[in-house]
């Protein structure tokens, strides 16, 4: 009976732990109001996972313990003296989470939503500290069946978990739809173009060590002649969020697209939008517990650039920019992220996958090319490499969007170009680890030397994608290589975790938001590194050097230092209130 009991005793830290888990998420979330069924089936979700599964740690933990002391554990139902420990412990893994998790959100939460989690975080570690005096107290001074001690240990834990949902308070209102209307605005009269080539998870010390080894002569040719810097990313760290904010000149909290996924609990209505960190609840994902549906064009909650300059009669062309579905209605064209995902299904000629819809015919003859035109990245594992591999299919994806471009761009006189390509990150997750060894490394040299040669491959491709941009430019023109986030080793944790969730080829992250980078080249750049700057400054920028003005509620910063004294000496920088009224 008395390992009943201590079943029992286990269940409610499990429980414990789980709603500890459940107020982080609606901290993360402040857009779910507290009583609300999305509340309550969150907690039931956390429970069922995280729940359970710290019940039958607590409950080994126990049975330790009897293996261990001279002394038998005979709790009660509900004991105070075993359930205080783990409460502290609970409370204490919980305030960490918070603490960690605000720093890593913060420009996501907002300023607001950042200081009430903060006062949250806070409340959590006193009532940590309070719960573990308490321990302490009943442990030394207490007796068994104490009713002011249990009072006391109640209120404390009542308090660990209303007090962070407090100082979070009510749902605040949405934020606002950007309004439809075209602004008055016009921008200079000149012919200047400017084209964009989006990188996900390009390394700028990848490149300048292969860039002076001789073998990217392009990358080379825009550090030696044109500016670089180094680019802050955001977090979370995904195509999603970070381009959104590149597009915007805004972080995540003012552009509504927080995460590049909406999340469901179990039959839950209504979604949030980020997922805790550091406690591996991406694995509910992975495993289903938890629905993910990708974000469309109808999550911005601020115009991006496309939108700014067709309204200001600059035609542009955009090709696989995240969030681009339903394509946007431009003055010029623009092409889904998701269209590739749509070859071969019922939705194949989706009006909404391209704008305007007479350029359907033309993106899709890009994507049906024969096999052999795919870029000979490299052939991996065996020669016969099959065309669903990542390496070659995110190699195939790249080379059609890029055509695509070309295409297009050949039927449209457009000012601005901007194309993304995939590839690198894709790459980057199978085969960073190679790139940055680590002790813990599992793969042979031989293994080694074939995937830096994938890696190698594809930056010479994505090398001779810029020097074919560079063959466009005109006098005026300015080229920008902009990589939203970089890429890193994957930590140890992550790769077991990976491992037990069956997906152990994973080897690089961008989870901890490593730096991008941009590269700017033309006449009117000043040649030479710039000091760092951050993804929102993109937008300002590319403003800027159309001649309008910037939004003064973007968070980015127009930078004129990269440009000439020339340049900047016949262009003020200019604001008006908002792009968004």
């Amino acid at each position: 009976m008395r390992f009943l009991r201590m079943l029992t005793n286990s269940l409610l830290a499990g429980m414990l732990g789980a709603s500890y888990l459940t107020v982080l998420v609606l901290q993360l979330n402040p857009q779910v109001p507290l009583v609300s069924e999305t509340s309550v089936r969150w907690l039931i979700t956390l429970a069922l996972f995280y729940g359970v599964h710290l019940a039958v740690l607590v409950y080994a933990v126990i049975i330790a313990r009897e293996f261990f002391s001279l002394e038998a554990l005979s709790p009660g139902w509900v004991s105070v003296r075993v359930l205080a420990w783990f409460a502290a412990a609970l409370a204490a893994v919980a305030a960490l989470l918070m603490w960690f998790n605000v720093r890593a959100f913060e420009a996501a939460l907002g300023e607001n939503a950042t200081r009430r989690m903060t006062a949250g975080a806070a409340a959590t570690t006193a009532a940590a500290l309070a719960i573990f005096g308490l321990a302490i107290a009943h442990y030394s001074f207490g007796r068994r069946g104490s009713r002011v001690g249990a009072a006391l240990f109640a209120i404390a834990v009542f308090g660990s978990l209303a007090l962070p949902l407090a100082a979070r308070g009510p749902a605040p209102e949405p934020l606002p739809i950007p309004s439809a209307r075209r602004t008055t605005l016009a921008a200079e009269p000149n012919a200047a173009r400017v084209t964009m080539l989006l990188l996900d998870g390009g390394s700028l010390e990848y490149i300048r060590l292969r860039a002076a080894e001789g073998r990217l002569p392009n990358f080379s040719r825009l550090l030696d002649m044109g500016a670089a810097l180094s680019v802050a990313t955001v977090r979370p760290t995904g195509p999603g969020p970070v381009w959104t904010s590149v597009a915007t000149g805004m972080y995540p909290a003012k552009t509504g697209v927080r995460s590049g996924a909406s999340y469901f609990a179990w039959r839950a209505s209504q979604p949030v939008d980020l997922l805790p960190v550091f406690c591996f609840s991406h694995a509910l994902v992975h495993l289903g517990a938890v629905g993910e549906q990708p974000r469309a064009s109808d999550a911005f909650r601020a115009r991006p650039l496309w939108s700014i300059l067709s309204d200001a009669g600059i035609p542009v062309g955009v090709v696989r920019w995240p969030l681009t579905y339903p394509a946007p209605r431009v003055e010029g064209f623009a092409v889904s992220d998701r269209f590739h995902e749509l070859l071969g299904s019922t939705l194949e000629l989706d009006e909404r996958a391209a704008y305007p819809a007479a350029s359907l015919p033309v993106v899709r003859q890009a994507f049906v090319a024969p096999d052999e035109d795919v870029p000979p990245i490299v052939q991996t594992r065996t020669a016969a490499a099959r065309r669903d591999e990542p390496e070659r299919s995110a190699a195939a994806r790249d080379r059609a969007y890029s055509q695509t471009m070309e295409n297009l761009r050949a039927l449209h006189d457009v000012r601005l170009m901007a194309l993304r390509y995939q590839g690198l990150d894709m790459l980057g997750h199978y085969y960073m680890g190679d790139v940055q060894p680590a002790v813990m490394a599992d793969s042979d040299q031989h293994d080694r030397r074939r995937h830096l040669q994938v890696l190698d491959r594809y930056y010479t491709y994505i090398d001779a994608e810029i020097g074919a941009a560079l063959a466009r430019l005109v006098p005026g023109d300015l080229l920008l290589v902009v990589s939203g986030f970089g890429m890193e080793r994957q930590g140890a944790l992550k790769q077991i975790a990976g491992r037990l969730l069956g997906d152990p080829d994973r080897h690089g992250t961008h989870d901890r938001a490593p730096d991008g980078f941009l590269l700017a080249y033309g006449t009117p750049v000043q040649v030479g590194p710039a000091r760092r700057g951050s993804v929102v400054d993109v937008a300002p920028t590319v403003l800027y050097f159309f001649g309008l003005p910037i939004g003064r509620d973007m968070d980015g910063y127009a930078r004129t230092d990269i440009f000439t004294r020339e340049f900047t000496a016949e262009r003020p920088v200019a604001y008006i209130p908002s792009y968004n009224w």
